[in-house]
């Protein structure tokens, strides 16, 4: 963050994002029987699933957020995403965003100047 705020002009307010998206749907469970033991009885089984993906940023010294409820989670989501987190910037304030590693977060299609999310740093984590 130094580093940021040393390109910034002077009292520049400097804002710190979190975001982390998440699926939420459906995806359905093997299909159980009762049934003789030794027998494999049909079972007819809905293979369909259906998703949907919420996306989320909050910056907690302002206690204000930005979500989107978003059919896919692509690079596409992550700029709109991007873009709904500038329009919640405080006027004036420059904000860095911490991401994780998901694929989309550092995609070079990514237009990172065309919100007010000028910088974001990718956090590693281990198990």
């Amino acid at each position: 963050m130094a580093e940021v705020r040393a390109e910034l002009p002077p009292g520049t307010p400097l804002e710190v994002w979190f975001q982390d998206e998440m699926r939420v749907g459906q995806k359905n469970k093997l299909t159980y029987r009762w049934a003789r033991k030794g027998s494999r009885p049909r079972a007819t089984h809905d293979q369909r699933t259906q998703s949907t993906y919420l996306f989320g940023a909050v910056c907690p010294e302002r206690g204000t957020g930005a979500a989107l409820v978003l059919p896919a989670c692509n690079t596409e989501a992550m700029q709109l995403h991007l873009d709904e987190i500038g329009t919640k910037v405080a006027p004036g304030a420059h904000a860095i965003v911490i991401l994780d590693q998901a694929g989309w977060h550092g995609a070079k299609d990514l237009e990172v100047m065309s919100t007010a999310c000028r910088d974001w740093a990718s956090v590693g984590y281990s198990m």
